[in-house]
C-alpha cells in the first residue's frame, strides 16, 4: 500500500492524519500512519510541551506539524502580540453584538477565574496566527529532530522559512484549494503539495476533491507529490484518491470522534447527532473561510445586521472566548467547530486503532474488486 512519496517519509499506509490533539498524533504514526499536529493555536511554551510528548510516545517515527502563515492578518494585532491583550484590540461593536447573542439564548459567563484563563489562553494561541507567530512556533520545531515534515495551511510558506527549513532537511508542504495556488506553492520551493477539496473541515475552498486532485497534479505536471485532502474515512475513498494519482490520502475530521480525540463528551455528541450538511462553510471562527458546524452561532454572523468579519488574529480571539462558555453550558444549538462532510457517517465513539484497520481492509478490499473488472479484449 505505499507510494514512492510515503515510502520516503518511512509510513506503512498512505495515510496522513492532521490533528491538534497529541494523543491522535502518536496513535496514527504508531499504527504506520503519519501524524501532522496543528500547532496554529499553540503558544510556543506549549507547542514545546505537545513535541516533547510526542517524542516520547512514537517509537522513534517521524511525524509532521502544521502551521497557519496567513497572507492577510491585522498587523497591528501582530506588532502588539505579548505587549497588550489582543482582546483589547477588538471592536467594542464586535463584542456587544456576540454578547447579545449569548445573553438571549440564556447562555452565563465564565467565571472570573476560568474567563481569565481561557482568554489568556485563545490570546496566546491566535497570535500565532501571524507570520511572526508561525515563525516563533518554527522555532521550537526546529528544536525537535523527529519532526520531519512542516506543513502551510494558508498558503505558500515564505522564502526564508523555506530556506531556514531545507537547511534543516525537513520535508515542506502546503495546502491548496486551486490548481494556480499549487502552482504557486511548486515556484515556491515546497516538496509536496495538499490538495484540499471543498469537503474538508477547517480552512478551505469551492472546488472538490474528485475535480481538484487531478487539476493539481496536471498543474505541477507530475513534478511534485500531491496528497488528497477532503472527504476521506474510508478505504473506497483511498482508494479514489490513488486511482486519481494521488500518494495518499490526508484526513481530519474522522479522528475528532475517537476515544484519543482532545474533544470533551459533549462536543463529540455534537459530532455524532450531525448530518453531512451541517457542515457549512463560514468566516465567523477566524475570519476566513472554515468549514464548521452548522450553529445558531455560526449563522447569526450571516445576518445581515452583523458586524464585519475582523481579520486574523483577532476573530478566532472573539469567537473562541464564545465557543468556551457554549461548551461550559453544553448548547449543542450554538456549538460550532470545524468539521468536514465525512462527519455524516460519524455516530458514535470509536479509537485511532479501529479507524486506521477499518479504512486499511476496505482499501484492500476495493483494490481487490477492481482487480476482478473484466477490461474486454482477448
Amino acid at each position: 500500500m505505499l507510494t514512492p512519496f510515503t515510502r520516503k517519509l518511512g509510513m506503512d499506509v498512505p495515510i496522513f492524519a492532521f490533528s491538534h490533539c497529541r494523543d491522535v498524533i502518536a496513535a496514527v504514526t504508531k499504527a504506520g500512519g503519519f501524524g501532522v499536529l496543528g500547532a496554529s493555536t499553540f503558544s510556543p511554551e506549549q507547542l514545546e510541551v505537545e513535541l516533547a510528548w510526542i517524542d516520547a510516545h512514537v517509537g522513534g517515527r517521524p511525524y509532521g506539524v502544521d502551521v497557519i502563515i496567513p497572507v492577510k492578518y491585522d498587523a497591528e494585532a501582530e506588532a502588539e502580540f505579548g505587549k497588550t491583550d489582543l482582546h483589547d484590540l477588538i471592536p467594542d461593536e464586535h463584542k456587544a453584538f456576540m454578547e447579545r447573542i449569548l445573553a438571549d439564548e440564556g447562555v452565563p459567563q465564565l467565571p472570573d477565574e476560568e474567563r481569565a484563563r481561557i482568554a489568556q489562553e485563545i490570546a496566546v494561541g491566535r497570535g500565532a496566527m501571524t507570520p511572526d507567530g508561525a515563525r516563533r512556533l518554527l522555532a521550537v520545531v526546529l528544536r525537535h529532530p523527529l519532526v520531519r515534515v512542516v506543513v502551510s495551511a494558508l498558503g505558500a510558506p515564505p522564502p526564508d522559512v523555506v530556506k531556514q527549513l531545507r537547511a534543516a532537511d525537513i520535508t515542506i508542504g502546503a495546502l491548496c484549494g486551486k490548481a494556480k495556488h499549487a502552482v504557486r506553492h511548486q515556484a515556491a520551493g515546497v516538496d509536496f503539495i495538499v490538495a484540499q477539496g471543498t469537503e474538508a473541515g477547517g480552512h478551505t475552498g469551492d472546488i472538490s476533491t474528485l475535480v481538484l486532485v487531478p487539476q493539481v497534479i496536471d498543474a505541477v505536471g507530475g513534478a511534485v507529490p500531491v496528497i488528497a485532502a477532503g472527504g476521506f474515512a474510508r478505504g473506497s475513498q483511498i482508494a479514489a484518491a490513488l486511482a486519481l494519482g494521488a500518494q495518499g490520502v490526508w484526513c481530519g475530521t474522522i479522528w475528532l470522534g475517537t476515544e484519543e480525540s482532545e474533544l470533551n463528551a459533549f462536543e463529540k455528541a455534537a459530532y455524532f447527532a450531525a448530518d453531512t450538511d451541517d457542515a457549512v462553510r463560514r468566516r465567523c471562527r477566524t475570519g476566513k473561510t472554515v468549514r464548521m458546524l452548522r450553529s445558531k452561532l455560526s449563522e447569526a454572523w450571516e445576518a445581515p445586521d452583523a458586524p464585519a468579519y475582523l481579520d486574523p488574529p483577532l476573530q478566532g480571539i472573539l469567537f473562541n472566548e464564545m465557543t468556551a462558555r457554549v461548551v461550559r453550558a453544553e448548547r449543542r444549538d450554538l456549538y460550532s467547530f470545524p468539521a468536514g462532510q465525512i462527519v455524516g457517517v460519524m455516530t458514535g465513539e470509536t479509537t485511532v486503532k479501529q479507524v486506521m484497520y477499518d479504512m486499511q481492509v476496505e482499501l484492500v478490499e476495493t483494490l481487490e474488486r477492481l482487480s476482478k473488472i473484466d477490461l474486454g479484449g482477448e
